[in-house]
């Protein structure tokens, strides 16, 4: 672990807060804590509400944070889903673990903390997405969502056996978790539950019953709704995310038939929203920012909407493991395998190294083990999700593991060596949504980003004064010597993770290869 401190200029320095008044708690008697991980999938933390948002409330999420600690500075180091749940599963890089992008299968003979916690005596299970290609390793039961996974009767693969099932996949998924929970897994044995939502990715399809529940909300609007980029030229060139030009009327924002898997009562109840919604849409003819403001309405709608389904299930699972006596004994995590953006910059999806999009919310309760209510600002990352989980185990973590175990962090306890520097790197370009390649360096204060391939631009940002990322100031001669030391210490990280321009152009050799 790196002890030496980074330039003083360049952070706000290590800072674990806690709320006032908190006190530790004994240790949970547990010498091995059931470990019980939910990841949904393109959720924002700004649309949960201990996170503050001002668009909907998610309480029995805010119940992980009130029980324990919130993170407000985790990071994706690749923000697409098939490479972040592989950096999850092996507390390695995209370069290292080889999920670079989505189109990569994940060479599933690899190491992966399951593996190793199923070695070490705990009984363990994935449910829901998958999105690795290859067949889950390392999990005694398994029951996943082929590819992205339908929202309605969607298919499942349960140990190799595929099924259609009929209903809402946010509520088949919760009652598959809660079966296994409740009659499949060895009770005497700790366990390992990752248990992975498809919502709210898109096309943001809400279950029946929260079709109309934000038809009366008015959404506040990002600040950045009409950003022109003007000082971003990666972000003002090739990039097809925006709601104005590439949200699909049809597709995104369901003004063409009802998805083909419903069933006719399923459809009825479809059109009754959505084809008022779509005559509403046709009698108002609504043209350019408003069309962009009736767009972002419409996508509030059905996103939040995928959300509450999600929200309500949290609270099914943790009602199960009070009422099982279960709740003392088990760590419980919510995250999402990264962020979004919610209009923000005028974009949906996520992709570029903006806040919006690199920042993962991170809830964990884990009773007796940290204070209640408990807020920590440290840089922390999916790559400490293996190695944290490890060493709560009391498990071996392998010295090819990346990532570093904040467990003391979760104590509430500071590590006067922790990192004051973070890495990322997105490669999947020319693809879909077209966001260049860019690897990039952020600390508590600044964020630099370097896109690369078929362009060669820098942008620097200063948090503190530009949280929104609308000025770029690389360049600017007053942050000549901050680029300067950002520039070294970016270096520093990819050499320290085995990154390098030989590996970037090896692998933009592969995948031009691969596309022919």
């Amino acid at each position: 672990m790196e002890r030496r401190r980074f330039m003083q200029t360049l952070s706000m320095g290590v800072a674990s807060l806690a709320l006032p008044g908190c006190l530790k708690n004994k240790k949970p008697s547990l010498e091995k804590p059931n470990i019980l991980f939910i990841m949904s999938d393109d959720h924002a933390s700004h649309a949960i509400s201990c996170y503050g948002s001002q668009i909907n409330q998610t309480p029995n999420i805010d119940r992980i944070a009130k029980k324990g600690i919130r993170f407000d500075n985790c990071f994706c180091t690749n923000g697409i889903c098939a490479p972040s749940r592989a950096v999850i599963l092996t507390g390695k890089h995209s370069h290292i673990n080889g999920v670079r992008d989505n189109r990569l299968a994940f060479d599933s003979t690899q190491m992966t903390f399951s593996k190793l916690l199923q070695e070490s005596g705990y009984q363990t299970a994935l449910i829901g997405k998958w999105h690795l290609k290859s067949d889950p390793t390392g999990f005694d039961y398994w029951n996943i969502l082929p590819g992205q996974g339908h929202y309605y009767n969607p298919d499942l693969i349960e140990m190799g056996v595929e099924k259609r099932m009929n209903g809402y996949v946010t509520d088949i998924l919760t009652s598959t978790a809660l079966d296994y929970l409740k009659t499949k897994r060895d009770k005497n044995k700790p366990f390992l539950l990752m248990f992975h939502h498809k919502a709210p990715h898109r096309n943001w399809q809400p279950p029946l019953r929260h079709l109309s529940k934000y038809d009366d909300v008015d959404f506040p609007e990002p600040v950045n709704l009409f950003d022109d980029y003007s000082t971003r030229s990666a972000a003002a060139s090739e990039q097809e995310m925006t709601l104005r030009e590439h949200m699909q009327p049809d597709y995104d924002l369901k003004m063409g038939a009802a998805p083909e898997r419903m069933t006719e009562e399923q459809k009825k109840a479809w059109n009754a929203v959505y084809g008022p919604r779509k005559k509403a849409f046709e009698k108002e003819k609504p043209e350019g920012n408003d069309l962009v403001r009736w767009k972002y309405r419409r996508y509030m709608q059905d996103y939040l909407g995928c959300i509450a389904a999600v929200d309500e299930s949290v609270g099914k699972i943790l009602d199960y493991l009070e009422e099982s006596g279960i709740a003392s004994n088990t760590l419980v995590v919510y995250t999402s395998d990264q962020g979004f953006f919610l209009g923000d910059h005028g974009w949906f999806d996520k992709r570029f190294m903006y806040e919006e999009s690199l920042r993962m919310p991170l809830l964990v309760s884990y009773p007796g083990f940290m204070p209640a209510g408990s807020v920590n600002q440290d840089l922390v990352s999916n790559l400490d999700f293996a190695p944290t989980f490890l060493d709560l185990a009391k498990t071996r973590i392998p010295q090819e593991i990346q990532g570093i175990s904040f467990k003391e962090l979760l104590r509430g306890e500071e590590i006067n060596d922790w990192r004051e520097s973070f890495y990322y790197h997105y490669y999947e370009y020319p693809a879909v949504h077209m966001v260049k390649r860019h690897y990039g360096i952020r600390t508590k204060k600044y964020k630099l980003m370097h896109f690369y391939y078929d362009i060669d631009a820098w942008e620097l940002y200063d948090l503190e004064k530009d949280p929104h990322e609308m000025n770029n100031v690389y360049g600017d001669p007053a942050y000549q010597d901050i680029t300067k030391d950002l520039k070294k210490e970016l270096q520093r990280l990819r050499d320290k993770y085995g990154d390098s321009e030989e590996l970037d152009k090896r692998f933009i050799e592969e995948d031009l290869k691969a596309r022919k």
